[in-house]
């Protein structure tokens, strides 16, 4: 497998990723914009499905539009638009409309994370591929389509195009003028803001846990 120069994720030296275990907040993200705009993009084509049998969420980011990105002998291709060279470093995907639609695979997210995006535009996701992104803590953002084709259009014509994306006031926008609003339920917006995944939210209880481990073995009835 070839690696794309542009994967963002840190590494331990053993190459096990250091954000495992943890979900980083969103609270406000600024980033290089790339153009992806493209209807329909199935989960299998995001990471395919001989990929899948990695053990843990690291390392997926290295096989990410893999059928694409790459050539039949391995090297990158050059005509796909995550290997341009003004787009290394993105972390804003321009996304088609039904963007992750196909098989549930949670690895899609995984992937994109991974390779260091953080925010995925489109006018409409498939529905698991949407929930499986806010519990990795990455943002997807729904927008109209004529505002999408034009954000697309600044990204290919503006050199180091970026979006600011601040989930707080639930605001998108360029330093060209362009601004716009957009939604995301509060339950999954609180939980990007504060950094809770599934296994955090039940940590809040913590407390409550620990003293039920304490007085259950009273409920257990001899035999």
């Amino acid at each position: 497998m070839t690696a794309l120069v542009g994967c963002q994720r840190d590494r331990r030296q053993d190459g096990s990723d250091t954000n495992e275990n943890s979900m980083e907040k969103f609270i406000k993200h600024k980033g290089l914009a790339v153009p992806y705009y493209v209807q329909n993009v199935d989960t299998d084509q995001i990471i395919p499905k001989q990929f899948l049998l990695r053990i843990g969420r690291a390392g997926f980011g290295e096989a990410l539009f893999y059928d694409q990105r790459f050539l039949n002998d391995g090297t990158p291709n050059p005509e796909f638009v995550l290997n341009y060279p003004k787009f290394k470093g993105a972390s804003i995907l321009l996304a088609g409309k039904n963007f992750g639609c196909g098989s549930s695979r949670e690895h899609a997210p995984w992937a994109l994370e991974d390779f260091g995006f953080r925010v995925v535009i489109a006018s409409a996701f498939a529905d698991i591929f949407y929930n499986n992104c806010f519990k990795i803590g990455m943002l997807s953002v729904i927008l109209d389509e004529e505002i999408i084709a034009k954000l697309v259009k600044k990204s290919e014509t503006i050199e180091g195009y970026e979006l600011d994306v601040d989930l707080e006031s639930l605001t998108i926008s360029d330093e060209h003028g362009f601004s716009s609003n957009f939604a995301v339920e509060d339950f999954r917006r609180q939980c990007l803001l504060n950094g809770l995944d599934d296994i955090g939210l039940t940590l809040q209880n913590e407390a409550k846990i620990s003293e039920f481990e304490k007085i259950r073995n009273c409920w257990q009835v001899s035999v």
